[in-house]
């Protein structure tokens, strides 16, 4: 019996990464037609771009997901690294001290989160929301409500330079996936996450060490969204307060779509990146094709609604035995 659950559990993890990259396709071959702007190397490197700051905190994201939480705050996390960034170096401080404080505040961040979802078992989405609703507040604060300029052109290159025809922002977020990947496939530490997703308790009994693993995850997410925030103060070259604003939804309908269960204990860091272009391709083609914000949003919402759902009942059959 246990041994049918296992390969019906294999076969549903085997058909959700065959049917996201047979969407990502079809996706890609719509708006192959529908535009002809939207297959030229000049678009596809674009699309790239567009999702490596997403794709940046997207590591973290996964991470914590796989432990069975999810971190609402770390669109304003991302808002206050770009503000608090830009700030700093405004007044003067070198852009890599100043980089140093950002990241080092963010893992703060993270860690906090974590402490309200260990110490106090606060739900990790209530726990991490009111977090977002101070960090958000505290952006204001920082910039007086207005963008924040003055950075030097040297650090331009994180968020609009090349390595010869590849944006940094692609090879800084290549970068943080090979080191998720590594941390989740190939460490006794990525054991202990996937296990705490599965069964908390039973890692606890088991020797692991349960408090560790919630602060580290939630740290390295804060850490994350941090870069991913300076590389967006880059891209625009000035600290806005409203920078990061609802990305946490993008990153989270990326990170389900590629069959990170929100249940926990489920799922591939590589399989994100699909989910991160699908993402990706689908906003770059409603903007080619001219669809208002609106729309986009709505049908935003639908994916990621329909992605959860797909994921809830995939899960089911599996325990079914289907």
């Amino acid at each position: 019996m246990k041994d049918n659950k296992g390969k019906n559990k294999r076969k549903t993890q085997g058909m959700s990464k065959f049917a996201i990259w047979i969407a990502l396709v079809v996706l890609m071959l719509f708006f192959s037609v529908a535009s002809s702007g939207f297959l030229t190397p000049t678009n596809l490197f674009n699309v790239l771009r567009q999702v490596a700051v997403n794709g940046i905190a997207a590591v973290g994201m996964t991470m914590i997901i796989i432990t069975g939480g999810i971190d609402i705050s770390t669109g304003s996390i991302m808002g206050v690294a770009s503000v608090g960034c830009a700030s700093l170096m405004a007044m003067g401080v070198s852009p890599i001290v100043a980089m140093v404080i950002v990241l080092v505040a963010g893992l703060l961040i993270g860690i906090c989160n974590g402490f309200f979802v260990y110490e106090i078992e606060l739900p990790p989405m209530i726990a991490t929301l009111a977090v977002s609703t101070i960090l958000r507040g505290t952006t204001y604060i920082i910039s007086g409500g207005l963008p924040v300029y003055g950075l030097p052109k040297s650090f331009n290159i994180i968020g609009q330079g090349y390595f010869g025809p590849v944006p940094v922002p692609v090879i800084l977020m290549i970068i943080c996936f090979v080191i998720g990947w590594f941390i989740l496939e190939k460490t006794a530490f990525g054991r202990y996450i996937y296990g705490v997703g599965s069964n908390s308790e039973a890692s606890r009994l088991s020797g692991v060490n349960v408090r560790k693993v919630i602060y580290a995850v939630y740290g390295m997410c804060g850490l994350f969204s941090a870069l991913a925030g300076m590389v967006l103060l880059s891209r625009v070259n000035s600290g806005q307060p409203k920078a990061g604003e609802n990305y946490e939804m993008d990153i989270i309908t990326a990170v389900v779509l590629g069959g990170v269960s929100t249940s926990g204990g489920e799922g591939r860091i590589v399989n994100v990146i699909v989910g991160l272009l699908l993402i990706g391709v689908l906003l770059n083609g409603m903007v080619l094709m001219n669809i208002p914000d609106y729309y986009q949003r709505v049908v935003k919402g639908v994916v990621l609604l329909l992605a959860i759902s797909y994921d809830k009942l995939s899960q089911k059959r599996a325990r079914k035995g289907v």
